[in-house]
């Protein structure tokens, strides 16, 4: 079962994604990024690749695409806050994107 973070394993799982862009959302239990590419039909591309592993995972992300800009919610609503699946789902994306 998935739980959220505690404070002993928040700093090992998520200060590596912070060096990559990612931060806090305000107000929330949650961590954000945008995702900036080439086109739309890049950005579309990268989220038909996000999909399948958030679909495999069984951990969806908020996301809104305008153009080629892709901004990214990531928060466990089954445990109110930021779980280990979120840290995974961030490391694919940043993967998926280079």
């Amino acid at each position: 079962m998935t739980e959220k973070l505690s404070d002993e394993t928040r700093g090992p799982l998520l200060e590596p994604l912070f060096a990559t862009g990612w931060e806090m959302v305000e107000g929330r239990d949650a961590i954000k990024k945008t995702f900036v590419f080439k086109n739309f039909v890049e950005a579309f591309g990268w989220m038909t690749r996000v999909a399948i592993w958030a679909e495999k995972w069984d951990h969806h992300p908020e996301w809104f695409n305008v153009y080629k800009t892709v901004d990214v919610v990531l928060s466990t609503h089954d445990v109110g806050g930021i779980s280990a699946l979120d840290a995974k789902l961030a490391r694919k994306m940043d993967n998926l994107a280079e």
